[in-house]
Formats: structure tokens, sequence, C-alpha cells
């Protein structure tokens, strides 16, 4: 059972810019309102791009600085509820792409927690050596799925991928974190919380007062578990990247935790929420940027449809 750990991260997002003034002129709504409950003052919209050209740009970054020829590959796996691609997966078409020659690829719908739920997959398959590298990717083209006549959640939805490589590392002493143990599950009895149903064009909705009630009220425990479980604290964190769906919920979850002095991932301000995309992507340019040390702790936890939840305490690379 070998330590892994995050090599190298990768993001891609689209050029257009959807602002709160452009999404005024479409639903009644206003930049104001928009700010005051959300956070968010822009997002980045898909045109041409789909899922699969989104994931791939992301995940050619993270491969390409991390080093990792692409026949070491051995596990792909794209996190997304927004592909309209069934088969071949979205993560056979990336592998195709990006030259992988014959890694096991799949797709993983766990909605906005999909990213950290692959992330644990993939780290549990490596540590059982099933394979030495995989590429991660969270990559979502919400656009696709959103209802642009809904002023409640048209106001949230962006588009946008985040990509890992993740490797084993045989070498590493044991103690060492790399990527911690997983705290991951659901609560079905709230799952028509947030959905994405219907088999002829799928809209997102979501009941977003008990999403924000129960994001702000239970997920700070499952959270200090997670740290826990990683020998850390949420005080001694390096930074902490949440799922971008409320810069609300971003703060009250600091302020439950009690790390204020930590660097926390507020990219839902300029991206919106990206579903599966918003961890690795506010990760990838926290590291670009170098405002997290590497060798640091972060914490990465995500929330979604299902209710569902799953976070782990990585080192930064």
């Amino acid at each position: 059972m070998h330590p892994t750990r995050i090599i190298a991260l990768g993001h891609h997002q689209p050029d257009h810019v959807l602002t709160n003034d452009d999404l005024a002129g479409m639903v009644d709504t206003s930049d104001e309102w928009i700010r005051q409950r959300t956070g968010i003052v822009t997002r980045r919209i898909a045109r041409e791009e789909t899922v699969a050209d989104l994931a791939t740009a992301a995940a050619g970054k993270a491969l390409a600085a991390s080093g990792v020829d692409p026949a070491d590959i051995g596990l792909v796996a794209v996190a997304t509820c927004s592909a309209r691609d069934r088969c071949p997966s979205t993560a056979a078409q990336v592998a195709g792409r990006l030259g992988i020659p014959d890694a096991v690829a799949f797709d993983l719908n766990n909605g906005c927690a999909g990213f950290t739920t692959a992330l644990a997959t993939a780290d549990h398959s490596l540590r059982a050596g099933a394979a030495r590298h995989a590429l991660v990717i969270g990559a979502e083209k919400m656009s696709d799925v959103t209802d642009w006549t809904d002023r409640s959640t048209c106001v949230l939805l962006g588009d946008g991928a985040g990509a890992a490589v993740v490797g084993a590392d045989p070498d590493a002493p044991s103690d060492v974190l790399g990527i911690g143990p997983v705290v991951w599950g659901s609560d079905p009895s709230r799952g028509d919380a947030v959905r994405l149903m219907g088999d002829w064009q799928p809209r997102f909705a979501q009941e977003g007062q008990t999403v924000f009630r129960w994001a702000t009220t239970e997920l700070a425990p499952l959270i200090e578990q997670a740290c826990e479980r990683a020998g850390t604290t949420p005080r001694d964190l390096g930074g902490i990247v949440t799922h971008q769906a409320n810069l609300r919920i971003i703060e009250a979850l600091v302020r439950r935790l009690g790390a204020d002095g930590v660097v926390v991932a507020r990219d839902v301000v300029d991206s919106g929420n990206t579903s599966a995309a918003s961890v690795p992507l506010a990760l990838s340019k926290l590291v670009e940027r170098r405002e997290i040390e590497p060798g640091a702790p972060v914490l990465l936890f995500a929330f979604g449809g299902g209710l569902s939840w799953a976070g782990q305490v990585v080192t930064c690379p």
C-alpha cells in the first residue's frame, strides 16, 4: 500500500465572460441582488466547447506540468454531471486525445462532490497497485443544463475544468500525508434538494434554503473529521478549498471551523458554481498563484446532489 500524492494540477475556462449585468438583461435580477446572496460577480460560459474539450484542456496542462509520460497513466477518471455523451465516456475521449494508450477510463457522477470522490477512488486504486499514475478531472458545462428563465439558479452556474495528476510513491515514508483518508457519504432523504433529472434536456434545480441550512450547520463536523483523519486541525491547514457553491456558505464554514487565518479559495466570485469542476479549478488557481506553500496540508471538501459529500486533506504540490 504505497502513499499517493498530487503531482501537478491544471485548469481551463472558456473565454466568454457572463457578468451579473448581462444576466440582469435576461431575467429579473440585478448585480446587487446576486452579489448579496451568492457573492458571484462573473462566470465563464462555453459556447462551442464540449465537456470533453474542457476536460482535455485542463488535463493536458496538468499532464504537461507533471512530467509524467502519457503511457504511464493507468487510470483516467472524469467527474461530471453535465456531459451529454454516454459512451464512449468523457474519460475515454480525453485519454484518446492525450495519447494515453491503455488506461482504464470512466466517468463518475456524484454531482458537485464528484472530483473529491474521484480523487479518493484513484487514491485507493493506486494504493492497491492497480495503477502507478492516475489522471483525475472535474469538468462541467453547466450552461447546457441551466434554465435561463429561472432567476434563482441561472445566476449561479458556470463552465470549466480542473485536473490533477496523481502518483503512487513507493519510496515515500509511510507517515507522509500525500492524499489523506476520505470522509464521504450521502443523505438520500434530502436527495431532491439538488437535482438534474429527466431524459430530455434536463435542467438544474435546487432548494436553495435547504442546501444553505444543511451546508452551514452540518458540514463543519465532517470537515473536522477529515482533518482529524489526516492528523491535523482546520486551524493548522495551509489552505481550504471547498465546493464553490456560494460565498456565504464558504465564509460561514470558515467561521465555524475557526480557520480565519487560513488561505481560503473564493473562486466562486469569478467563476460561479462549476459543480464537480469547482474544487480542482480553485485549487489549481491557488497553486498557480503560489498562494499556498508547497508541502502544506490543504483541505478539499465538496458537497451537492444526493445530498452527497466527499473530502480529504492533501499535500499541496
